[in-house]
Parts: structure tokens; sequence; C-alpha cells
């Protein structure tokens, strides 16, 4: 009788092991994970939402780099209209990005953002971004798409150059494309 005993109670203890990691793993991870990915622009995630205008620090500038990379199954053309920009911290500015489809069929792609210095991640804002929605390009179709950006004035003084990369992955399989009518 012991022996059933002490293996019903190693089998709830088993149980409830497996049940608080599954919570753990649900409720206390994923914010876990999205606040870390925040503090160190992991991800593209670059702090909440820019709230603020700000005027331009007309004495300051900041050197922006911009990087288009494909993942390895993506097959299409996809760079930056120019490689730098300089930029005044608190000016809105806009860098367009040149996507080419060069397959016979309709593609979707999400482009994965990321800011480098990790630490000047939260000062780099984006207010539109190609990269908020999934891009869906027929056959042939080529389109600029547009990030407009602002690197706040609270960017440490030392940091004087920033690199915004993108990485262009095809989600094709994922996420079946819907032929658009007039484009």
């Amino acid at each position: 009788m012991s022996a059933a005993l002490d293996n019903r109670r190693l089998i709830t203890r088993l149980l409830l092991v497996v049940v608080v990691m599954f919570c753990f793993g649900v409720f206390v991870l994923p914010p876990f994970y999205d606040a870390m990915c925040q503090a160190f622009g992991i991800n593209g995630k670059t702090a909440k939402a820019y709230e603020g205008s700000q005027q331009a620090d007309e004495v300051r500038q900041v050197r922006v780099q911009f990087l288009a990379t494909n993942s390895a199954d993506m097959v299409w053309e996809f760079r930056p209209k120019a490689d730098e920009v300089t930029v005044h911290p608190g000016a809105t500015q806009e860098m367009l990005f040149v996507a080419f489809n060069p397959t016979d069929k309709p593609m979707t792609a999400q482009a994965i953002p990321s800011v480098a210095p990790a630490r000047a991640a939260a000062f780099f804002h984006k207010t539109e971004c190609f990269c908020f929605t999934q891009q869906v390009l027929q056959p042939g179709e080529r389109i600029e798409m547009p990030v407009r950006f602002i690197v706040d004035r609270e960017l440490p003084k030392d940091v004087h150059h920033l690199t915004l990369a993108y990485t262009l992955f095809d989600i094709t399989a994922r996420q079946a494309p819907v032929p658009v009518a007039g484009r």
C-alpha cells in the first residue's frame, strides 16, 4: 500500500511540475522576451511607439546606415535607395527600400529590422515602416517601400553612427499571396 501511495504522490508532483512549467512558458516568458527585445533592440523592437514630436537638434549630426539582406530562401532583389543619410536628431527622416520579385509567381515577404548599436535602439523610432506589414509582390513587380524614422535627441552623445538593417524572409508558404487587382 505504501508503494502505491508513493507512486500517486510522485505522479501528482510531476503533474504539478508540468502545469507550472506550462504556465511559465505561456504567461511569463513571452512578456519577458518582449521586454528584453525592446530593451536591447533585438528583432527590430525599437522601444514603444514614438509619441513625441521634438525640435531637431540642428547642431548635432548622426550618420544612419542602411543594410538590406535576404534570408537564404528569398530570391527577391532588395536594397535601400541610398546606403546612408546624415540626420539631425529630432528631425523626421525617410528612406525608400526597393523590392523586386523576379519570379513567375506571386510571393509574400516579411522584413525583420534590427538597429545597431543595441544601446541606441531605444532612441531610434520608426513612425512608418514596410516591416510593420507583409509585402505581396506579383511576378515581375517592383515597389518602393518607405521607412520613416526619428533619431531621438536623447541619443547618447558618444553615438555618431547607427545602422538600420533589414532581413527579408519569404513567407509565401505560410501566407498564401493574394493577387491584387490593378497593381
